[in-house]
């Protein structure tokens, strides 16, 4: 048999390939060992659909039946997902805000129109410098105005009709109360100190005189929205207010609710403290209650933080309206105005107090005192106008503040305490108190030098830190871990505080107020 040998056409090839050019399938060099089967025309590398395959396939009834359930699927699970939502919000416990009449929603403002009076004697002011300032009792956030003053005190009660000419005349105060309704400042008239008595009342009578029951009556015809009375007068008692209430009822016909109010005055009052409950619930709507006790003299920083202190841990009862009250240094002012302003219940503001501590007396002799005892004190004043500024901002900042917030108008109290006072402070409230002898008793412990307090509403908590004390105070990490630590400054006692902060690493400056809006877990909204 012969053997194949070089150039033989069949060497090297694994098929029957033939002789052939170089190159070629049957080139004896260029074979490849394996040759893969020819795809069929169209196909992918993988077998796949081509395109044309794909849209011939995709206008068959049973691919368009397939896509519209899948869509009719994602639909019906996103719209079952929202209605999940909806119902869990809509079941979810929530608090429910309480109907608060307009005097619990109101920032009362007390006045006396002859401090209005001109010095000059040309009879401006009084009743229409009332009227003056009605719109900027209305851009300070105030809804009610309790005018002071009117009457004599000594004045026979059949005068009670009739005011003082010299404030100005019936029809002045008609256009008072008709402006003041169109600015939403209801106008109210404060009867303390009267004598509304007669000579059967003084000898032992309590029946309400006739020209009492008419005077109400004829000031109810004119648009006062209520009258007040102060619990040290001779006619307040459980009866006369009976028969005021019985009066004042017979003119809410018109859908204005008209009220009383008392004024405290007694420091205590047991005989208000034993008919509170009766007092409130039955016959009158507000009771006035004073922050500080009256005093003669300006309250010292002790006087007001022992007082404060108090007032945040009394028993946590349906809050009256609230007063500042006593004359304090110029430094504190403005904390008691955060915490009157951001405290339960209604507050009562006097004239003068945002821009100085001005009471029952005239505005100007008020302040030449109040000046002469910071001139004794050696205290530095602050600037006449700036002060005054600022005093408005802050003032205007917390009225509108308290109208658009729930957790300041609704929410509940919860005081928080504080183990993080100073020994400084201790020292300086010590030493500035008067040395005891040794028959005087000790005095008072020092108040804490920070005092804090929130108000919540379902997730909105504000938090009030006051530090009543001379030392910069921080707070300490470990001070309430169950609250957030993020929040935001509403406003404070300086308007420096603006923007997003943390607690943990928050100091509050001597003699600052500051009202912090809390978040959870950096939130913002």
């Amino acid at each position: 048999m012969p053997l194949k040998v070089d150039g033989d056409p069949g060497y090297g090839s694994v098929g029957a390939g033939g002789p052939g050019p170089s190159g070629s399938p049957g080139g004896s060099e260029t074979v490849p060992l394996l040759i893969p089967d020819m795809e069929p025309a169209g196909r992918g590398p993988s077998g796949s659909m081509s395109k044309e395959e794909l849209e011939k396939a995709a206008g068959t009834p049973w691919w368009r039946k397939l896509r519209s359930r899948l869509l009719l699927l994602f639909w019906l699970g996103w719209l079952a997902m929202l209605c999940t939502a909806i119902a869990m919000i809509a079941t979810s416990p929530r608090p429910v805000a309480p109907p608060l009449q307009w005097w619990q929603r109101a920032l009362f403002y007390r006045m006396q129109p002859a401090l209005l009076l001109s010095s000059t004697g040309d009879g401006t002011g009084g009743i229409n410098g009332v009227r003056d300032r009605l719109p900027y009792l209305q851009s300070l956030g105030v809804g009610a105005l309790v005018l002071e003053g009117l009457f004599p005190r000594d004045g026979p009660t059949s005068g009670l009709m009739q005011f003082n000419a010299t404030l100005g005349t019936l029809t002045q105060f008609q256009q008072l109360v008709t402006e003041g309704h169109s600015a939403g400042v209801k106008i109210l008239l404060d009867l303390c100190h009267l004598d509304l008595s007669d000579p059967v009342q003084r000898n032992g009578s309590t029946e309400t005189p006739e020209p009492v029951q008419n005077a109400l009556q004829f000031w109810l015809e004119q648009g006062v929205a209520g009258f007040g009375i102060c619990d040290t007068d001779v006619a307040y008692s459980v009866q006369i207010l009976q028969e005021w209430r019985a009066v004042v009822q017979d003119y809410d016909q018109d859908g204005h609710e008209r009220i009383l109010m008392v004024r405290q005055v007694w420091q205590p009052v047991p005989e208000f403290n034993d008919t509170s409950s009766v007092v409130n619930s039955s016959l009158v709507e507000l009771v006035t209650q004073s922050l500080l006790p009256s005093s003669p003299h300006l309250l010292s920083t002790l006087e007001v933080a022992i007082a404060v202190e108090t007032a945040l841990l009394m028993p946590q009862r349906q809050w009256p309206s609230w007063t500042v009250g006593g004359a304090v240094p110029w430094e504190l002012q403005r904390i008691l105005m955060i915490l009157s302003m951001t405290l339960p219940g209604t507050p009562v503001i006097n004239y003068g107090e945002e821009i100085s501590q001005t009471q029952n007396a005239s505005m100007t002799g008020s302040l030449q005192h109040r000046e002469a005892q910071i001139d004794m004190a050696g205290e530095s004043k602050p600037c006449g106008r700036r002060a005054k500024r600022t005093a408005l901002a802050l003032f205007h900042s917390l009225s509108h503040s308290r109208s658009r917030e729930e957790a300041l108008l609704f929410g509940n109290f919860t005081f928080l305490p504080f183990s993080n006072s100073s020994s400084s402070s201790s020292e300086v409230y010590t030493n500035s108190s008067s040395p005891s002898s040794p028959s005087s008793s000790p005095p008072p412990p020092p108040p804490p030098g920070l005092l804090a307090f929130l108000r919540s509403w379902g997730c909105v908590h504000f938090l009030v830190l006051l530090n009543l004390g001379p030392n910069s105070q921080a707070l300490d990490p470990s001070w309430a871990p169950s609250l957030p630590t993020g929040g935001v400054y509403v406003t404070s006692t300086g308007l420096d505080r603006v923007g997003a902060l943390s607690l943990t690493t928050l100091t509050v400056n001597p003699q600052e107020a500051i009202v912090i809006k809390l978040f959870e877990g950096g939130s913002y909204s």
